[in-house]
């Protein structure tokens, strides 16, 4: 439709009494406000006699038409919104002059007959003078109960320009020190706002007028002092202009948005429910000026030019950078105002105009306050266009380095925060979880992005993630003739470092439950289950925990590959010394390990059955409070009478075990269309470990003096697909010799199932490379 008169945007307000953008199009009956857009019906309200419709700021129509179901109108034109303020007026047999044409209250019939009384009479105000302050209060009070009353002291206010003589009457009152006359004032301007009138609101807030009604606000009555918002808006809170803003409209519509939120969020507390019903008006006023406000600023694209241009700009002094990226702050904060739609295309217009190479660049300054702020706009784009944040990452590796990809300045300042209770990591580990997340790229269009950018990310960005965890879980006796166990966990006593390595686990266990390839891949090549159960031995708890629920995600799998892994690597070994270690005590930890060796049972996961009873049954004898273990065993003893019967399951030879590790390597369990690699000969992957072992030296995440990380990022991108950590160890060590102590049970330690000429096969590249041990 041409007309753009009839152009509106309809807005509902929901449970937490914010307006919501549903939409625009055009109102194309006027009987029943039909609102359609592009073919599709976004509102169709019948004009009901009954329905109170109340008309605000020349563009505005709000009314409700079920129980805490508001809607609005809110049309591009004024000429528009008079047009069906006229119709419903005409339905209704009111006066198109009236901003409400029904008393939406339930007054008694003693009420409604004194409206009606009233009705063919205007209201007088008393005169504007010092001494009729008191009557003038009472009116007002009285008022407010009856919206008919109400909406009659507001036309009389409005056409005699009452409320300016007040404010002026104000002024000269505090010049005589009438503190009763002032605290008058107060409960008077209180009940103008309290009248609800848009009309009223905007004589009020207009650029004369706004700064004594604050002034009258100061004189609170309870108060022995009267406040001093007037000095805080005027002086403390300064207005500053990053760039110049030439449209003064926007100038003025900024600061009166600015102002008027501090009379809600400060001056106005609400006090009752009552009171935050009267004040919907004033909510709305705020809400529609942001409205306007993102809408001039997007359509202005000289000034953001501008504003972008500075901000990338390597000559920008640091302060003046600081601002600019505290002014996208608030920009994006109020973005929040926009329908989902508006705000997806808001943040796209931003990242083509640039924010993201610049949020690179903040990301790198030692102002704590601007990264702060970087990352709070980083999170605004996650949250709204994740898809446009991947693609602009994916983009990276062709024009820079591995340490200053965006994501990885992100996954370092995780790692490097320095709150005590990590508030920011927490922070930014959602915001890679949301990246991360293949249930944002379900779409049929996605499937490459989700493929390519779970590629990239294991490529170029899992080994600094992974990179403290390695660091905190090294092994020790690193020589030629070591035994293939790590060491007792070497973590921190420092709780800081525990919480974050608890933070990473979180993200590594959310990787494992969705990102089922490439995240096996890594796992296996690096032995990385191994490191992570050193873990158990930590003092903090917390961290024991969560790295029992990595293998417990893995186990709830029930996938062979991996239970291969942790039958081979001997890895129950550190659980079930952690539940010997913790005795008798019923805690968390004594729960979960329970339930993880419960869960095998229950599911009869055969392979993980066997390995358990064949060699920690001795050990776990002992424990009767609970039926598991005597439930595994009974198992096991059923399976092996199967087996005396002909019916072996768990015995597998080299070719049929061979020929499983060829399927698993050749097919794409997440439908990712994975391109297969060429394979490796023995020769050349031999040579290339030899090389990898020195490198590996080099590249092992080292921690410093003063508990921080310090990263090297001097291999290659093939490197990153390779392994970076150290070769994955055998089963264990051998047993203790020492007897412990009486009435406890001894801590598991069996020699390594290891055969000379074993065949071990290790996925690489989607290649399978044979070693002989």
């Amino acid at each position: 439709m041409s007309d753009t008169r009839r152009r509106v945007k309809v807005y509902t307000l929901n449970e937490e009494r914010q307006w919501e953008d549903r939409g625009t199009g055009h109102v194309s009956r006027l009987t029943r406000c039909v609102c359609s857009s592009a073919g599709s019906l976004l509102l169709e309200s019948k004009i009901n006699p009954d329905t109170a419709y109340q008309k605000q700021q020349d563009t505005l129509i709000v009314w409700s038409e079920a129980e805490n179901y508001d809607l609005a109108l809110s049309f591009q034109e004024k000429a528009g919104c008079d047009e069906i303020w006229e119709k419903i007026c005409q339905v209704q047999g009111k006066d198109p002059s009236v901003e409400i044409t029904q008393d939406p209250g339930d007054e008694s019939e003693e009420e409604r007959l004194e409206d009606m009384l009233e009705s063919g009479h205007p209201l007088e105000l008393p005169p504007c003078e010092p001494g009729c302050l008191e009557e003038l209060e009472e009116l007002v009070m009285s008022v407010l109960p009856s919206p008919v009353r109400r909406e009659k002291l507001a036309l009389a206010l409005l056409s005699s320009g009452y409320i300016r003589k007040l404010l002026q009457l104000f002024r000269t009152i505090e010049e005589e020190g009438d503190r009763r006359g002032l605290q008058q004032l107060h409960q008077i301007v209180r009940g103008l706002l309290l009248l609800n009138k848009a009309t009223l609101l905007e004589v009020m807030f207009s650029d004369d007028c706004i700064m004594d009604v604050v002034g009258c606000l100061e004189y609170e009555p309870a108060l022995l002092q009267p406040k001093s918002h007037r000095q805080f808006l005027t002086e403390t809170a300064r207005f500053r202009e990053v760039i110049p803003i030439r449209d003064s409209e926007l100038r003025q519509k900024i600061h009166q948005t600015y102002r008027v939120q501090y009379i809600q969020d400060i001056i106005l507390p609400t006090h009752s429910v009552l009171e935050d019903n009267f004040l919907s008006t004033l909510s709305s006023f705020i809400f529609f000026n942001k409205v306007e406000i993102v809408s001039m600023l997007q359509e202005d694209e000289k000034f953001l030019t501008e504003v972008f241009a500075q901000l990338t700009d390597e000559a920008t002094e640091d302060s003046k950078r600081r601002e600019l990226v505290n002014f996208f702050k608030e920009f994006c904060a109020f973005s929040q105002t926009l329908q989902p739609q508006n705000r997806d295309a808001f943040f796209k217009t931003l990242a083509n105009l640039g924010i993201l190479p610049a949020l690179e660049i903040v990301m790198g300054m030692e102002d704590e306050q601007v990264k702060s702020a970087a990352m709070d706009i980083f999170s605004y784009l996650v949250e709204f266009s994740p898809s446009v944040v991947r693609e602009f990452i994916m983009q990276e590796p062709q024009q820079a380095d591995d340490d200053v990809l965006l994501i990885n300045v992100v996954i370092k300042q995780m790692i490097c925060d320095s709150d005590p209770e990590l508030g920011g990591a927490v922070q930014l580990m959602g915001l890679l979880r949301t990246l991360m997340d293949p249930e944002n790229m379900l779409a049929p269009a996605s499937k490459a992005e989700k493929s390519e950018f779970l590629s990239f990310f294991y490529k170029y960005c899992m080994h600094v993630l992974t990179a403290p965890l390695l660091a905190n879980t090294d092994e020790e006796d690193p020589g030629p003739n070591r035994n293939i166990h790590l060491s007792v966990c070497c973590v921190s006593d420092n709780f800081q470092t525990a919480q974050l390595l608890a933070l990473i686990l979180e993200l590594l266990t959310f990787c494992v439950e969705h990102h089922t390839y490439h995240i096996k891949s890594y796992i296996m090549t690096r032995d990385l289950l191994r490191r992570v159960l050193t873990l158990m031995n930590s003092r903090h708890s917390f961290l024991a925990l969560c790295a029992l629920r990595f293998m417990r995600r893995i186990i709830g799998l029930k996938d062979e590959y991996y239970n291969r892994y942790i039958v081979k690597g001997n890895l129950f070994e550190p659980v079930i010394n952690a539940l010997l270690d913790n005795g008798t005590r019923y805690n968390l930890l004594n729960s979960a390990i329970i339930e993880l060796f419960e869960f095998i049972r229950v599911e009869d996961i055969r392979s993980l059955i066997a390995h358990i009873v064949d060699n920690f049954s001795t050990a776990l004898e002992s424990i009767e409070y609970v039926q598991t273990f005597k439930g595994l065993k009974g198992r096991y003893e059923q399976e092996k009478q199967r087996q005396s019967r002909g019916f072996s399951r768990y015995r597998r030879d080299g070719r049929s075990f061979q020929e499983d590790e060829d399927t698993w390597l050749n097919e794409d369990e997440e439908d990712e269309g994975v391109t297969d690699k060429s394979k490796s000969d023995y020769g050349t992957f031999m040579e290339s470990e030899k090389v990898k072992e020195s490198q590996d030296k080099e590249n092992q995440p080292k921690r410093t003096a003063s508990g921080s990380f310090k990263f090297s990022f001097s291999h290659s991108s093939g490197a990153a697909n390779t392994a970076n950590g150290s070769k994955p160890p055998s089963s264990a060590s051998s047993s203790r010799a020492a007897a412990p102590p009486s009435g406890q049970t001894a801590r598991v330690r069996h020699a390594p199932y290891i055969h000379s000429h074993a065949c071990i096969s290790v996925p690489l590249n989607h290649s399978c490379v044979h070693i002989l041990v």
